[in-house]
């Protein structure tokens, strides 16, 4: 197989993908699946950060849209973060891998609190570095949580594992002839208002020159396959 293209990663995980057929809460049938792909990414040599949503518990922008006030909402999906965090960092040790759940809001009865220069430290010392409650504010989504922590830890490219297998001209669950994009520049997501991320999250990647690989977790081996360079999913970057 050709040589690994990424040596440092953040991977961001939907927590919606955690649930599988059941929708809510965690299939660890699925969860033990994802953990043995990331045992085989660290098994590679590859540095891991993973960000996970919590789609699987709450999202605080559909689930508490006009029953909550914003902020106790998001802080409701930061919590279901740290719960996704803590479960897969616990089937992954289950596997043998060593893992360290940071946090960026204290709760050290659960998690470390997270600081640059730590994670950097578990990513170097082989440790898989879960990056638990967000960005610790509200208005701000795990998208964007995940492309801060990418940029934080210097990471070659942000992964951003999801239920769809790249990026559409238009929802490909609503319209046929919605077109699948192989590489996009963040200038051509934006001016488009293309579905890949939120638009605080693809700005910051554009700001701080950082890759973006979009593809579909259905297969994990996908993720090996892209740190292999093969062209799966879509790719943006700079033009």
């Amino acid at each position: 197989m050709s040589e690994i293209k990424y040596k440092r990663i953040l991977l961001k995980i939907s927590g919606e993908a955690l649930a599988g057929e059941m929708h809510r809460g965690l299939d660890f049938d699925v969860v033990h699946e994802v953990c043995r792909m990331i045992r085989d990414i660290a098994d590679l040599g590859v540095q891991l950060g993973v960000v996970i949503g919590a789609g699987n518990f709450w999202r605080g922008v559909k689930d508490g849209a006009d029953k909550m006030q914003r902020s106790h909402a998001d802080s409701m999906g930061m919590l279901g973060t740290v719960m996704n965090c803590i479960a897969v960092a616990d089937a992954l040790e289950q596997q043998g891998v060593p893992a360290r759940v940071l946090s960026a809001v204290e709760m050290p009865k659960f998690a470390e609190y997270f600081t640059r220069d730590l994670a950097d430290r578990y990513l170097n010392e082989g440790k898989v570095v879960f990056f638990g409650a967000g960005t610790g504010n509200p208005y701000f989504s795990t998208d964007t949580g995940a492309v801060l922590r990418g940029v934080e830890i210097e990471a070659d490219a942000v992964f951003l594992a999801k239920n769809v297998d790249g990026i559409y001209s238009a929802d490909p669950n609503l319209d046929p002839t919605a077109v699948k994009f192989d590489e996009l520049t963040y200038d051509e997501v934006l001016a488009r208002h293309l579905k890949a991320t939120d638009t605080t999250a693809m700005t910051l990647a554009m700001d701080n020159h950082m890759t973006l690989v979009c593809f579909a977790l259905k297969d994990p081996k996908n993720i090996i396959r892209v740190l292999h360079g093969e062209k799966i999913g879509t790719v943006v970057k700079e033009g």
